[in-house]
């Protein structure tokens, strides 16, 4: 009977964590990283069988992609089902393809939630928080920080998905995952809406005047609405992101070029 050991699904790990982007394109994204990841798995199950080898290298370079990290489980589960396959249990390419397209959907969703929309964030808060005073300690426990996380996450639910197999997809793609990647969402808006209350400020020197005096704008906005020109550069963020489909870079782009001229006209 043909067994996979530590040193198999660690080696299959590795693969995918270091290289599962390596040859991206378009047509099949992650593909050729995925099957990339299956060698070790491979060899040690087909080592006699090179025309089985090369069939499992071709049905695992079709189309594939998902969220990197958490997508670890999708390798996992895949290489438990080869397992079974080479030890004689009837699995078709289909059922491959399945399992794959069934559930990197779910993972992604779950995945951008929880990584993107909560571990960085907070990661971040605490980085910007020790650096604030150019302290460059702040950026080495962000890095360090992130790597420790993901790659212990996605370690971990490589080798979860080993042990679960196939029985992992009616989980994640059952009745509870869609309440389940909504609370994901939920808690990752919340922890961006922190961030962005606790860093976000911008403020106006305007004066307004009023006969003999003037009004200062910022303490009228701040006696009704306190905050409310960071919430609005917020928000101005999110709709260019959002609704206009524009990158970070060229957000970032837009924001430079606000800063300039309003600094220059004296608006901020």
């Amino acid at each position: 009977m043909k067994k996979l050991d530590k040193k198999d699904l660690r080696k299959g790990w590795i693969y995918w964590a270091m290289y599962h982007l390596s040859s991206m394109s378009f047509e099949k994204l992650e593909a050729h990283g995925f099957a990339h990841s299956m060698i070790p798995i491979l060899n040690k199950l087909y080592k006699d069988n090179p025309e089985e080898y090369k069939k499992a290298l071709k049905r695992h370079s079709v189309f594939y992609n998902t969220e990197p990290q958490s997508g670890s489980l999708v390798n996992g589960i895949v290489a438990s089902l080869e397992e079974e396959k080479a030890n004689g249990k009837e699995i078709d390419d289909e059922m491959f393809h399945s399992v794959k397209t069934g559930i990197m959907g779910p993972i992604a969703g779950i995945g951008d939630s929880t990584i993107q929309g909560i571990i960085i964030p907070i990661l971040l808060t605490i980085g910007m928080g020790i650096s604030s005073n150019g302290n460059p300690l702040g950026v080495f426990v962000y890095i360090i920080g992130y790597l420790a996380i993901i790659l212990s996450l996605s370690y971990f639910l490589y080798f979860r998905g080993y042990h679960l197999g196939v029985n992992a997809v009616d989980g994640l793609i059952g009745a509870n995952s869609e309440r389940l990647r909504n609370a994901f969402s939920v808690l990752g808006t919340l922890v961006i809406g922190g961030l962005a209350a606790s860093f976000v400020h911008l403020t106006t020197p305007l004066k307004i005047p009023n006969g003999d005096e003037t009004i200062e704008l910022q303490k009228t906005l701040d006696g009704f609405f306190p905050g409310i020109l960071s919430l609005l550069a917020v928000l101005f963020c999110w709709y260019l992101i959002s609704k206009k489909k524009y990158s970070g870079t060229k957000v970032l782009l837009i924001l430079v070029a606000f800063s300039i001229i309003g600094v220059l006209l004296n608006i901020f």
